[in-house]
């Protein structure tokens, strides 16, 4: 009778343990009855039916990382380079992820691969080692179509190290230093060109600056000698002046006449065969004047009638 009891209590906990299912969290358990699928088992106490249903599998529901190993690659340009990448997927239905595909993560990485090829052959070095981020999303794009059937949903693909032959590496270096170079002579020919702008700007500035300055002294020197000529002018009209008031109130204009008649005279003296007696008084010089016009007046007269020639005497 013990051993009854010992029997039923062993298979009473047997039994239990086959129908309490304890799924964590983030995961879920696919369930078939008799080789086919029953339910899905989420996060938490479950109970199957023992000896009827079993698990099939545990599906993962976090975000899944899948490393992509070295793969030999061709580029547009017939270059073979090593290309590795990581790629983030997540499972979004897992009863199409165990049911659609054999190996999901197998599957995955096959078709990561087939597209890198792909997408890479489509461009040449010079794009593929400049443009990762287009490969990156062309690569995402690419297996987002390819395995939405199997339940998974591609978040993104990551290239890590692109490694072309060792020669391209090497001719890559010398393009680098080539750049550099001109970069630098590109540079160096700008700021000489800017310093000949900057120096010929100063050199004119400075011409501008000298002229202005002559302009100005020109300016007053020509100032200075009119202001000079001016009290000079005024000084020879006040002089002037005061000698036509000393010799009797005569005008000052009456007084230039006289002196520049007196003046005339005096070459006419100096040339012709006349001689003419003037006051010796510088006040009987201007009451003498027109006496001098009418006895110039006469002697023309005489000479025309008589028709003396111009080199005849005349005594006054």
């Amino acid at each position: 009778m013990s051993y009854f009891l010992l029997a039923v209590v062993g298979l009473t906990l047997v039994v239990l343990a086959k129908s309490i299912k304890i799924v964590p969290q983030k995961q879920v358990m696919i369930i078939e009855r008799l080789g086919k699928y029953n339910k899905r088992a989420d996060a938490g106490l479950n109970i199957i039916v023992p000896f009827l249903d079993s698990v099939r599998a545990i599906v993962d529901l976090r975000e899944q990382i899948s490393p992509i190993e070295p793969q030999s690659v061709i580029s547009r340009d017939n270059v073979t380079m090593a290309v590795d990448a990581v790629m983030y997927y997540l499972v979004v239905d897992p009863v199409r992820a165990t049911y659609e595909v054999q190996s999901l993560k197998w599957g995955i990485e096959q078709l990561t691969l087939s597209a890198l090829r792909n997408v890479i052959g489509s461009l040449d070095l010079d794009h593929t080692l400049t443009s990762r981020d287009t490969i990156n999303t062309q690569l995402r794009g690419a297996l987002d179509v390819a395995t939405q059937p199997w339940g998974v949903k591609i978040l993104r693909v990551e290239l890590k190290n692109i490694n072309p032959p060792a020669e391209i590496k090497l001719t890559m270096e010398k393009q680098m230093t080539a750049e550099r170079t001109r970069r630098a002579l590109v540079t160096t020919a700008e700021g000489e060109k800017a310093a000949a702008i900057l120096k010929a700007e100063g050199q004119r500035q400075s011409l501008v600056v000298s002229a202005q300055g002559e302009k100005e002294a020109a300016v007053l020197e020509a100032e200075g000698k009119a202001e000079a000529l001016m009290r000079v002018a005024q000084a020879e009209a006040n002089s002037i002046k005061a000698v036509a008031q000393a010799i009797g109130g005569t005008e000052p204009q009456q007084y230039l006449v006289a002196q520049k008649y007196l003046e005339a005279l005096g070459k006419i003296g100096d040339t012709a065969d006349k001689i003419v007696f003037l006051p010796f008084e510088a006040a009987g010089v201007m009451g003498a004047l027109g006496g001098m016009k009418e006895l110039f007046g006469q002697s023309s007269s005489l000479a025309h009638k008589t028709g003396h020639k111009k080199g005849s005497d005349l005594n006054v």
